[in-house]
Parts: structure tokens; sequence; C-alpha cells
């Protein structure tokens, strides 16, 4: 499986990013899609995860309320829509698909959020 992701950037506080991931490869494996993201000197942390059949969702307390995870089954993509972002959301974001047994990475795309 291989997770190509697209969509960050610098944005200034209180504004909006999405960020998307595209699968490809044995992707019938996957049964979740989700984001994660480390801030320099932190651990990488989860954001928000989905499901790829029943679309159940998982959310860091963090980003409650101002992130949305989604999917589109049909061509096995993943999108994040980031509101109200905020200087401590600056951070790669790394795109994770969880199969059975494994999990694959995306390359990581940086979001930037200035005060």
């Amino acid at each position: 499986v291989q997770l190509v992701e697209s969509g960050g950037g610098l944005v200034q506080a209180g504004g909006s990013l999405t960020l998307s991931c595209a699968a490809s490869g044995s992707t019938f494996s996957i049964y979740a899609l989700g984001w994660y993201r480390q801030a320099p000197g932190k651990e990488r942390e989860l954001v928000a995860i989905i499901t790829t059949g029943g679309g159940v969702t998982h959310y860091a307390d963090s980003v409650k309320g101002r992130f949305t995870i989604s999917r589109d089954k049909a061509k096995n993509m993943t999108t994040l829509q980031m509101n109200s972002l905020k200087a401590e959301d600056t951070a790669v974001y790394y795109c994770y698909a969880l199969g059975w047994g494994t999990g694959y990475w995306g390359q990581g795309t940086q979001v930037t959020v200035s005060a």
C-alpha cells in the first residue's frame, strides 16, 4: 500500500486547511485510514481515524469540534478538514492506513499555523 498526502501549507491562526491522502496498491486490505502528526521535539500522535467500512471516527481531544475526517471508499482516499487552526496545530501530518496485521505511512506534509 502506498499513501500520498497533499494539501499542507502555511495558514494564519483561525484559518482552515484541507489535507488529502490517496491510497494505492493492495487497498482491499485497509480497514481504517487516519492522520497522525508530529511537532518538533514531540512524539507522533493520533489526530483522527476513520474506518473504511462503516465510517466510524475517532478524534484526539485537542481537535474535536475543529477537524473532520472523511473517506471516499471508491477513490481510496481520506480527507482531513481542519478549521479554526491554532499555532499548536503546527506539525508534520502523516497519513496512516491500518491493514490486517500491519500499518502503512505516507511521507508527511507540513502544516504551519502562524500566530
